[in-house]
C-alpha cells in the first residue's frame, strides 16, 4: 500500500522542535515508518529553517541540531518544484506556499495547529488535520 502523502505546516516543525513530548515530535519520528510520506519544497525548506532560527533557544550549540532536524526531512522528502502560478488564494502568502505544495503533490492533508488557514483546502480534495489527529488516522494513537 502506497503510503499517505502529507504536507506540514511551519507550525508543526516549530512545535516538535520546542518539545519532544508532544503529537509533532511523534510525526517526525515517524518519518522512517513509512506510514505516511512528507512533501517539501525549496521554499517550504526555508521557511522551515527561519522559523526554526527564530525560536529563542536557550543556547547556539542548537543550530546543529535544526542543521540536522532539515537534514533528514530533506532527505526523507519527496522534493516538488512549486511556480506559484495562482497566488493568492490565501490570506498568508506562507500558507499559500503550504497549499500549493500539497495541490501539486498529491497530497492527502495539510498538518497543521493552524487548521481555519487553509479553509479553501477541501477545494483541492485535501483534508487539513491536527498532528493528533494525523496519530489518529494513523493508528498510532486512539
Amino acid at each position: 500500500m502506497k503510503p499517505i502523502q502529507i504536507v506540514l505546516d511551519t507550525n508543526v516543525l516549530v512545535s516538535a522542535l520546542r518539545s519532544h513530548r508532544g503529537a509533532s515530535y511523534k510525526v517526525l519520528e515517524l518519518l522512517e515508518s513509512n506510514k505516511f510520506e512528507i512533501n517539501i519544497s525549496v521554499p517550504m525548506i526555508c521557511e522551515y529553517e527561519q522559523s526554526a532560527l527564530n525560536i529563542d533557544w536557550p543556547n547556539k550549540q542548537n543550530r546543529k541540531y535544526i542543521d540536522d532536524i532539515l537534514d533528514y526531512i530533506c532527505e526523507k522528502g519527496n522534493k516538488w518544484k512549486i511556480y506559484f502560478l495562482w497566488r493568492p488564494r490565501l490570506s498568508d502568502p506562507k500558507d499559500d506556499m503550504v497549499l500549493e505544495l500539497a495541490v501539486v503533490s498529491g497530497s492527502r492533508y495539510i498538518v497543521t495547529y493552524n487548521k481555519s488557514d487553509f479553509r479553501d483546502a477541501g477545494e483541492f480534495g485535501i483534508a487539513v488535520l491536527d498532528p493528533k489527529q494525523l496519530l489518529q488516522k494513523l493508528g498510532v494513537i486512539k
